[in-house]
């Protein structure tokens, strides 16, 4: 390890780190190093999961919540996200909900967005049938009431503070919905969107606390009006109840996403950012609104001083009103005015039309103001033009755009400003939530491998997370190595030709492979070809990806033994031999079973003139042991953060960059502002995320899992994952139905799973009234994360254990099984009441069995230490009892509550006497 980090470091050192003003929805930051420490670099924050078994997340939960309501107040809006993967997605989801709102296929971009947003919404659009059109606010008609939504930028790209409620009225009186892109940071002295009167607002929170990272990973904020919550993309979460009555939280309205309503979802989206949404909210926390308020402030007026510097050296500003960015023309020779900033390794944004643009941020001090105003050749200081400007340094704040509401008003913003006080907070949220660094976590379908130290260490290096993403290629000449290293193993890995890290997901990694698809299908004159296969026990994400990328879904059934059911299969293929575009197909399959069949499956797709894109989610059970190039696959995302060790975050950050054979290279994604397809012949797909190689910082992870282990070692990870799920199910088998094991016979006898495999539960409803969830719930009682539940199949659970879990924790996770099992039978016997029993009862919390009150017909003992490994000393307890989902839904509430909640009764009872 040590040898492989040092080789890293030394690539990492051909990194360049200039000051980069070039801004574009990225700014360098100060990263708090208390958030830094014990956030961003804690095992306990990083190898969590998805918060959905809400008894043992309650920390992050908490934390996202904290979020949502800092999005919502700083922004004026009623409702917000937990967050999506960058600013340019975010902006093609408004779009798609606009879409959804009205049915009107029209769009209006500003041409002042950001270029990368607007190539994202653009590329979005070819493939969802929507039609964008680039105009400016005054050229916009709304009067053919066919426009079903607006995208503008406030501020512009150019820095430019423009009224838009204009706008908004005109388009609101025609029936269109109004998006806006927009900085936080600004906000924080800025009228708000909602203010104005805005639908939708959206952008990018990293100057929140989270480094440059050479593009990401960043979490995007989405908000809403309430009229439009249920059409909202992403995870969001909510307050609810648990059975006690305490307020809590969980995630809310989940019948909008993927993973339940397949194609019919609201987004494709399944990772998203919640690790940089934690960070973003922590700095939200850790500032306060005064903090906030004090560090905009120092930005602007940094800009004033420049733009007044400027102005006296003779070079023109575009736009009178700003925040923290100026559009110039230079008054000398640009050339002149580039080459004084690299002496001073100074990055100034470049316009094609031989403009310069400057946006400051938190980390600019007088000495940096001096040496942008050197390069500009202005020969004051930056403290003696601040000394002669006077009140010209009110800026915003003196006009009618400065912001007069309140915002961060709640308890949590208002508690923890010092260090000691924030880093018990952090504390007391983590010890909320189980993560990888309590016990297994067995999700199928999840790969929560360990995630080691050697591999996490490289994403706090400054070489790595201050590099603005649109510097020059000169400047980042360690990436780029990074990224051509990595493309080489990951092509030897898969038996692919060419790898795109764009996609910053899995699901981004699922639309971008079938975008390459379609690309490739019409550049052949079969733009006819529309129809994808997907098994009925997919992903959800495949079915939403494929309509996202303007495909039509046809369901494929699945066999007794958990495979593709092959005359079916045979049956769709003829039937739509004509319009095949492709298939979509996991292996193993969803079901935890090696399909047989898979490479007949391949050559009858290519025959009927279809592309296969093999979903990467499983290729746990693959690495060194076979190749999905080799077997006839075309296209694969690639869950980095499954497979290849990048930490899930709670819920992000991940990477699906896709592979693809070589007659799909040209078609992979480029970027607007820096090319990334070198092929003249290239006819690329478009641009998926706003960053040309997605959330780079994360790929130094995968980096230096596949270097450490080699070959051999990844090679023996498959076989051990694929072991230690035999082993288990070997187990568990005499106590549950393994639903799958697949068909056997061709080339083994035995029937295996592969890395997992499906307990089926379902037969327990009739035999003792126990479910899928009391089994889950009942297991956090042992100290366990339940498995994946009913998913694929309705009513059972999935389980996965990787390859990181030695036998003595496979044993303990059997043995709690096996115990609820026992548990079970009781009730099936007549020996445990059927209602008030430790399944139904559970989890079992500190707070429930050491009360005074104890009238349940099982001990204490039993409820919270019912096997020998459960010990007082080291037993993870859940903090909350059973959540009420139905109620969290029926009450929607997905902001802090106001600081009413929080006020005594003697305050009541004098606000009442008053």
């Amino acid at each position: 390890e040590n040898e492989i980090l040092e080789t890293l470091y030394n690539i990492a050192s051909k990194n360049k780190i200039w000051r980069s003003y070039i801004g574009m929805g990225y700014y360098n930051c100060s990263v708090p190093q208390p958030i830094a420490r014990n956030l961003l670099e804690n095992a306990g924050w990083v190898t969590q999961y998805t918060p959905y078994q809400p008894e043992v997340s309650q920390g992050r939960l908490e934390s996202l919540l904290n979020y949502q309501t800092m999005v919502c107040d700083i922004t004026g809006m009623d409702v917000a996200n937990a967050s999506l993967l960058d600013e340019g997605t975010a902006a093609a989801e408004a779009m798609q909900l606009c879409h959804r709102h009205n049915k009107r296929r029209k769009f209006y971009v500003d041409a002042r967005c950001h270029p990368q947003t607007i190539a994202v919404v653009q590329t979005r659009a070819n493939y969802t049938g929507v039609i964008t059109e680039l105009k400016l606010p005054h050229e916009m008609d709304f009067s053919g009431k066919d426009v079903s939504g607006v995208l503008f930028q406030y501020p512009d790209t150019e820095g430019k503070v423009e009224d838009f409620s204009e706008l908004v009225e005109r388009a609101h009186q025609d029936g269109t919905l109004t998006c806006c892109a927009t900085d936080l940071l600004a906000l924080c002295i800025l009228k708000p969107p909602g203010e104005l009167g805005v639908d939708v607002v959206l952008g990018n929170s990293q100057r929140f606390g989270v480094p440059l990272c050479y593009g990401g990973p960043h979490a995007a904020f989405f908000a809403v009006k309430e009229n439009l919550v249920r059409m909202m993309p992403g995870r969001m979460v909510g307050v609810t109840r648990d059975a006690n009555g305490k307020e809590v939280y969980r995630l809310a309205l989940q019948t909008r996403e993927q993973h339940i309503r397949r194609d019919k979802a609201t987004s494709n989206i399944c990772t998203a950012q919640a690790l940089l949404a934690n960070m973003a909210a922590m700095f939200g926390v850790y500032h306060g609104s005064d903090g906030l308020r004090h560090i905009a402030r120092r930005v602007h007026n940094a800009t004033l001083i420049l733009a007044e510097g400027l102005r006296r050296a003779g070079h023109k500003l575009h736009h009178d009103l700003f925040f923290d960015t100026l559009t110039i023309t230079c008054g000398c020779s640009v050339k002149e005015v580039l080459d004084r900033a690299a002496l001073r390794r100074i990055n100034f944004r470049i316009y094609s039309d031989g403009r310069l643009g400057v946006s400051l941020d938190e980390t600019v001090n007088e000495k940096d103001l001096d040496d942008i105003l050197w390069s500009f050749g202005c020969e004051s200081s930056a403290e003696l033009i601040a000394e002669g400007m006077g009140e010209e340094t009110k800026g915003i704040l003196s006009t009618p755009f400065k912001r007069t509401s309140k915002f961060l008003t709640h308890q949590v913003f208002n508690s923890y400003h010092s260090e000691t006080n924030i880093v018990r907070y952090m504390k007391r949220l983590e010890n909320k939530d189980i993560s990888l660094v309590h016990s297994m976590i067995p999700l199928g379908s999840c790969t929560m491998k360990l995630n080691s130290s050697a591999e996490l260490t490289p994403i706090s290096w400054k070489e790595f997370a201050n590099i603005h993403p649109f510097v020059p290629l000169d400047q980042a000449q360690g990436y780029q190595q990074l990224f051509k290293d990595l493309e080489k193993d990951l092509c030897e890995i898969t038996g692919y030709d060419k790898i795109s890290f764009q996609p910053n997901s899995g699901a981004q990694g699922e639309y971008a492979g079938l975008a390459a698809i379609k690309a490739y299908l019409n550049a052949k004159g079969e733009r006819h070809r529309t129809v994808c296969l997907i098994p009925k026990s997919a992903h959800g994400t495949n079915p939403a990806s494929a309509q996202m990328a303007g495909m039509k879904i046809q369901p494929i059934e699945v066999d007794k033994n958990g495979s593709i059911d092959i005359s079916h299969l045979k049956a769709m293929v003829d039937k739509h031999k004509e319009n095949l575009a492709a298939i979509m197909i996991t292996y193993p399959s969803t079901n935890g079973v090696f399909e047989e069949e898979i490479g007949d499956v391949c050559d009858l797709i290519h025959k009927h003139g279809g592309q296969v894109y093999l979903d990467g989610a499983n290729m746990n059970a693959q690495v060194g042991l076979c190749r999905p190039g080799d077997y006839g696959s075309d296209v694969s995302h690639l869950n980095l953060h499954k497979t290849f060790c990048i930490p899930h975050g709670g819920g992000g950050p991940g990477m699906g960059p896709i592979g693809v054979k070589k007659h799909l290279a040209p078609y992979l994604p480029t970027h607007p502002v820096i090319k990334i397809q070198p092929d003249k012949d290239a006819c690329p797909l478009g641009t998926v995320s706003a960053a040309p190689w997605g959330s780079s910082a994360i790929l130094p992870i995968s980096w230096v899992y596949i270097k450490t282990m080699g070959a051999k070692g990844l090679k023996h990870a498959s076989e051990i994952a694929i072991l230690n799920a035999n082993y288990m199910a070997k187990r568990l088998e005499k106590h549950y139905k393994i639903l799958f094991r697949g068909a056997g016979g061709k080339y083994w006898t035995i029937c295996y799973v592969a890395h997992e495999f499906i307990l089926d539960t379902r037969p327990f409803k009739k035999t003792a009234n126990i479910e899928a969830v009391d089994l889950a719930k009942r297991l956090q009682d042992y100290g366990f994360h339940a498995p994946t539940m009913s998913w694929p199949v309705a009513g059972t659970l999935m389980i996965e254990p990787t390859e990181s879990e030695d036998k003595a924790e496979l044993d303990r996770f059997c043995d709690a099984m096996i115990s609820i099992r026992q548990e079970i039978a009781e009730i099936e016997e007549g020996r445990m009441d059927p209602q008030i029993n430790p399944l139904k009862m559970s989890p079992h919390t500190l707070n429930c069995v050491t009360s005074s009150k104890w009238d349940r017909p099982y001990s204490r003992e039993v409820a919270a230490f019912p096997l020998p490994f459960v010990k007082p000393e080291s037993k993870f307890w859940p903090t909350i009892a059973r959540i009420d989902d139905i109620y969290g839904d029926q009450h929607l509430v997905c902001t802090c509550p106001p600081m009413e909640a929080y006020e005594s009764p003697f305050s009541e009872q004098k606000r009442a006497s008053s």
